[in-house]
C-alpha cells in the first residue's frame, strides 16, 4: 500500500523592488514560490537570490525563512499530498541539484518571456515557479499542459489538491516555532563531545 506524505508550497511577497515589479506585471501578489518537505519550512528550496542583498546573483537555493527578506514577507503556505515514490523522486532531484548548484542559474530572461507568453527553455536556468513546476511534473505529482517555462506562481496556487494551511505574515507562521532549535541542546551536546 502506498503511503501518503505531505509537501508544502510557500508563496511569498517580499516587498522588494523586483517583487513589486513582478506584482505589477502579473497584476497579483505572492509571486515567489518555494517547495518544502516539512511543515516547519526548514527544508525549503527554490530559485532565487543567493545573497539577500543582491537580486542579480541568483540560482538554486536552500532558503532560510529566518533571514530579514522573509521576515517581513506576507505569504500563503499550502500542503499537497504525494506518494512515497513521488517524494523520493523529488528529494533525489534536489540532492542532485544541490551537489551541482554551481551549474544552475536564475532564469531572469525567462520572466520576460512568461509575461509575453513565449516559450523559451534554457538549460539549467529556472525561475521559482518554473523550478517548482518542473519538480512536481518530473516526479509525477502533477500533469500540466502548459510548458513549465510558462508556469507562474498563480498557476501553482490553482492546483486543485492544494490545502491552505496559513495566510499572513511569514514571521507569524505558527509551525516555525516547532522547528526552532533549542539553544541548550547544542550547548549540552558540545559539552559532551
Amino acid at each position: 500500500m502506498t503511503k501518503i506524505k505531505k509537501i508544502y508550497l510557500l508563496f511569498t511577497d517580499t516587498g522588494t523592488l523586483l517583487n513589486k515589479t513582478i506584482n505589477l506585471c502579473t497584476r497579483s501578489s505572492l509571486n515567489h514560490c518555494s517547495i518544502a518537505f516539512d511543515k516547519g519550512l526548514t527544508e525549503l528550496y527554490s530559485f532565487g537570490r543567493k545573497s539577500p542583498r543582491n537580486p542579480f546573483n541568483g540560482g538554486f537555493v536552500r532558503e532560510n525563512v529566518g533571514v530579514e527578506l522573509f521576515q517581513r514577507a506576507t505569504c500563503a503556505v499550502y500542503s499537497y499530498s504525494v506518494t512515497d515514490q513521488e517524494l523520493f523522486i523529488m528529494k533525489r532531484r534536489i540532492q542532485l541539484m544541490e551537489s551541482m548548484q554551481q551549474y544552475y542559474r536564475y532564469n531572469l530572461l525567462g520572466l520576460f518571456t512568461v509575461i509575453m507568453n513565449r516559450e523559451w527553455n534554457r538549460e539549467n536556468k529556472y525561475f521559482c515557479s518554473q523550478f517548482v513546476a518542473t519538480l512536481l511534473k518530473e516526479s509525477g505529482v502533477i500533469e500540466i499542459e502548459k510548458p513549465v517555462c510558462l508556469v507562474r506562481p498563480q498557476d501553482l496556487i490553482q492546483l486543485h489538491q492544494l490545502e491552505l494551511l496559513y495566510r499572513g505574515k511569514l514571521s507569524d507562521y505558527p509551525y516555525l516555532l516547532e522547528t526552532q532549535p533549542n539553544p541548550m541542546v547544542g550547548t549540552f551536546n558540545r559539552a559532551l563531545g
